[in-house]
């Protein structure tokens, strides 16, 4: 079982997220060069998502990624997720 998080932009201007993407980018290829991301960026019509191998992975980034503890993300939510296909 997987966990996405699912964000919800604040808004603000480009100018405003490129200032602080150099640190969310920072903790973003750590978490990557651990094994337990699966996918990670924007929605093209606004907000984010990121899949995580395990809950405690998701949790941790939530807790020290930029985007989030500078209000950049208004609001995220955690979900599992089962990513298998169950035959037709």
């Amino acid at each position: 079982m997987k966990t996405v998080v699912i964000g919800e932009g604040a808004g603000l201007p480009r100018e405003e997220i490129m200032k602080v993407y150099p640190r969310h980018k920072a903790v973003v290829d750590r978490y990557i060069a651990q094994g337990v991301v699966v996918g990670i960026g924007p929605f093209l019509d606004g907000g984010n998502m990121a899949i995580f191998k395990t809950r405690e992975a998701a949790e941790a980034f939530v807790k020290e990624d930029p985007f989030i503890l500078e209000g950049l993300v208004k609001s995220f939510r955690l979900k599992e997720w089962g990513d298998t296909m169950l035959p037709g």
